[in-house]
């Protein structure tokens, strides 16, 4: 009797115990696939995380013809950058502050600024040492678009005739200009576009991340320092992103495609470790790449200067 009630208690414990472990392994998966859903689900309730306006299905424009398998990159003629250098002009201008060009600053101008055409760096205040141009202008987000306004039309006064593209970036970006020149390179700088990461909520044709940079060709920088002669684009908003890609819908200037031909995204606004965890960001964001032309948010100077010298050997 003894041993038969025994027997069923263990029979009882075992059969429990399976259900317990069917149930938690149940719950873990759940768990762990809402996860990879609300991730990039998140990324999606903010304005700045909606992807383009383009779909999977819609064709590409203005291809790079990038590849994405490294073995295919190691037999490239390094004439090729050479002589992009001096076909496709690009002035560089950065954002930065007077508080910054020690910490940030001046480690681009160290190290990816030197393939730009022409480098500025763009703070309230001039600086003759760095140099940095004085822009008059206070330090804050809510300054963002003044800054970008007048350091666009003190490219367009001093350096115009100096570039054929003039890119905006901040002082916590990492550019690889060799790969910009190439997607550059399919345009002419008189056509009225300019490239970036585009962002589609609030602008019909979507605006460029102002995080993860943008570069108007010499037409647009033309419309665009003109418009605000004869206020056909105003002051209207402190959120420099967006105010500059409703400007530039208004000035038809077209928003340009700078996918590469998976349909992967090539200016990143993300953090960089974000972008290299398959299925963090939403499909297209840019994980798993071998090729890019912008990362943004790099807040360890450490990593960048190493991946510089990686890039100096390549």
């Amino acid at each position: 009797m003894a041993s038969s009630k025994s027997l069923m208690n263990l029979l009882t414990f075992t059969f429990g115990s399976a259900i317990g472990f069917f149930v938690c392994y149940l719950l873990f998966s759940i768990i762990l696939e809402e996860q990879v859903k609300i991730q990039p689900h998140v990324l999606h309730n903010d304005p700045h995380g909606q992807h383009s306006a383009d779909t999977d299905n819609n064709q590409l424009q203005g291809q790079m013809n990038f590849n994405a398998d490294a073995g295919q990159h190691k037999d490239e003629d390094k004439n090729i950058a050479e002589g992009l250098y001096h076909k496709v002009k690009i002035l560089c201008w950065v954002m930065t502050g007077p508080q910054n060009l020690e910490k940030k600053a001046k480690h681009v101008k160290a190290t990816w600024a030197q393939r730009c055409n022409k480098v500025l760096f763009m703070s309230s205040e001039e600086n003759k040492d760095f140099p940095t141009v004085g822009l008059e202008t206070k330090e804050g987000r809510d300054q963002l678009y003044w800054k970008t306004i007048k350091a666009f039309q003190y490219v367009y006064d001093h350096y115009f005739d100096d570039a054929d593209w003039f890119m905006k970036a901040d002082d916590d970006t990492y550019v690889i200009l060799d790969n910009l020149r190439w997607l550059l390179s399919k345009y002419s700088p008189e056509q009225p576009i300019y490239f970036g990461r585009r962002f589609k909520p609030y602008v019909k044709q979507g605006y460029m991340s102002g995080g993860a940079g943008y570069v108007l060709s010499k037409e647009a920088l033309k419309r665009f320092v003109a418009a605000f002669k004869t206020n056909k684009c105003t002051h209207s908003s402190s959120i420099e992103d967006l105010a500059l890609g409703k400007c530039m819908e208004i000035l038809n200037v077209e928003a340009g495609d700078s996918r590469d031909t998976s349909g992967r995204e090539t200016f990143h606004p993300f953090v960089p470790e974000h972008h290299l965890i398959r299925g963090y960001l939403p499909k297209h964001s840019g994980t798993g790449i071998t090729i890019t032309i912008l990362l943004w948010r790099v807040l360890d100077v450490a990593p960048i200067l190493q991946f510089h010298s990686t890039m100096l050997t390549l």
